[in-house]
């Protein structure tokens, strides 16, 4: 088997395992008699995105290097071809199995915004626009050039994001946003003191399979020498960790101890920072990222109780504030494939990088917000408010984990 074949498939497959890992994390977080409904949001975004994807994300205006308007609604009959590049744009089977995955992590990102409150089918439907809408154009606007470098506004600016840090991290936090006012607070849990976690141990696993999944996350992406792939691994085991680091001496300092949740949550805030960078910046300044990634992630996730927005699992705090600090930190510390500020770049790099982020932000927010009002306002995203209060569970699946 051709050795980038085979990397490809490996890559993939730690992907794809980073959605159920995702379900272990948010799952451990909610409470215990709507921890089934919490993890079957992830697996519904598994089992329908991967399809969309294959039928038209891969070959229509989502499909890299292909991004004409004609081309919207994709060919679910092309043939695939079976051998020659492994490139993630072409149409080969190997391609297209590594941007489901990518695709599916993405939708399950959002849903953990709306944990505690949200009825499964409907959101399978916001899923399903919101992929179609924002998902697959976006990552080709991020990595074909459609807009981002090539052919829209921002003709030109060489924005940098290796791994999705603007259409996966900030395009899910900016939906978990629009999401949670759409939804409005919880009935029961919204507070500091309500919000606790019902499996600490549940969340430290998911966390470390998302870590482990990572890996094949930012190097699986096609276009990097051996050296290069050497410094995005050692980038992906150094930000993460501290970003743990950052995000507990935070708590420490706040709160006099550092907390298990913490830990994973500073992990995963590193690690959303690093996925635009990881194959831009030294490895000293990818320590620096995480501590400041961990760090202001730690504060970000505060803001909703200041603001009022009901964001059950940080989706905004971690994703949207982490991903727009990795991008952003291309302004002033890339030096691989382009220049920041502190490599005598000027400001050219931190425009791009700004104008990138600003953009991806405002159309997935907007769609988000859009189609989760139409839903809403329609055949209902909420779930009632017994069944929040008894717990999701057994009111939507049948059953659950445990009754408190």
């Amino acid at each position: 088997m051709d050795l980038d074949l085979a990397w490809l498939l490996l890559c993939t497959a730690l992907v794809i395992f980073m959605t159920p890992g995702l379900a272990f994390f948010y799952g451990g977080l909610v409470k215990s008699k709507s921890v089934v409904s919490m993890m079957m949001l992830s697996f519904g975004s598994l089992g329908l995105t991967t399809l969309l994807w294959v039928l038209y994300g891969a070959t229509g205006i989502g499909a890299l290097g292909d991004s004409g308007i004609s081309q919207f609604f994709g060919n679910p009959f092309q043939d695939f071809a079976l051998t020659d590049s492994v490139k993630l744009g072409d149409a080969t089977l190997g391609g297209v199995a590594f941007g489901a995955s990518f695709a599916i992590i993405t939708v399950a990102l959002i849903s953990g915004a709306i944990a505690d409150r949200a009825r499964f089918f409907p959101w399978l439907l916001f899923a399903a626009i919101w992929a179609t809408l924002v998902y697959f154009p976006g990552q080709a606007w991020v990595w074909a050039g459609w807009i981002l470098n090539g052919d829209f506004f921002l003709n030109g600016t060489g924005a940098l994001d290796w791994a999705g840090g603007t259409i996966v991290h900030q395009a899910s936090g900016a939906a978990a946003l629009a999401l949670a006012l759409v939804l409005g607070r919880r009935k029961v849990g919204f507070s500091k003191e309500e919000a606790q976690p019902h499996n600490v141990p549940l969340v430290l696993i998911g966390a470390a399979i998302l870590w482990f999944g990572w890996f094949g996350f930012n190097t699986g992406v096609y276009g990097a020498d051996l050296g290069q792939t050497s410094l995005i691994f050692l980038n992906t085991l150094i930000c993460p960790a501290a970003g743990m680091l950052g995000w507990l001496v935070v708590e420490q300092l706040k709160e006099g101890k550092a907390t298990a949740v913490g830990a994973a949550s500073g992990v995963v805030a590193g690690l959303v920072a690093i996925t635009p960078a990881c194959a831009h910046i030294d490895p000293w300044a990818a320590i620096v990222l995480g501590l400041v990634a961990g760090a202001i992630c730690a504060f970000a996730v505060e803001l909703k109780y200041k603001l009022g927005f009901d964001d059950t699992l940080d989706v905004v705090g971690i994703h949207l504030v982490g991903g727009f600090i990795g991008c952003i930190s291309l302004g002033f510390l890339a030096t691989y494939d382009g220049e920041g500020l502190f490599y005598g770049g000027g400001g050219a790099q931190l425009w791009s990088q700004l104008a990138s982020s600003v953009t991806v932000i405002a159309w997935a927010f907007a769609v988000a917000w859009v189609a989760g009002t139409l839903i809403d306002k329609t055949i209902g995203f909420r779930a009632k408010e017994d069944d929040e209060v008894a717990g999701l569970d057994l009111a939507l699946h049948g059953g659950g984990y445990a009754i408190d």
